[in-house]
């Protein structure tokens, strides 16, 4: 068996709002015997999160699957890693409260 990190993307629906489009993302760790094995497991329990529930507002918020967008095999060893990004920001030419 080997180990994996999947990336899943979540739409947030809620109903009766308009506006922004939400999405979640998820890194999962998934134990499978190849990538296309990988890819099946990742996709299953990708859907087995999909859920639909009241908020406490009595409006509908659905969770829905939208992709598996990467898979990635990954040694599990101490240190390992698991997840990297990089963020790239605007620098502030002088903050607001500065005198």
């Amino acid at each position: 068996m080997n180990a994996y990190t999947a990336q899943i993307i979540y739409r947030i629906k809620c109903e009766g709002v308009i506006g922004t489009e939400q999405y979640e993302e998820q890194w999962r760790l998934i134990i499978a015997d190849d990538e296309r094995d990988a890819l099946h497991k990742t996709k299953d329990a990708g859907k087995q999160e999909e859920a639909t529930f009241i908020d406490r507002h009595g409006r509908a918020i659905q969770w829905e699957m939208v992709a598996v967008k990467d898979i990635q095999p990954v040694q599990l060893d101490h240190g390992a890693l698991l997840f990297s990004t990089i963020k790239e920001v605007e620098p502030v030419a002088a903050p607001l409260w500065a005198e």
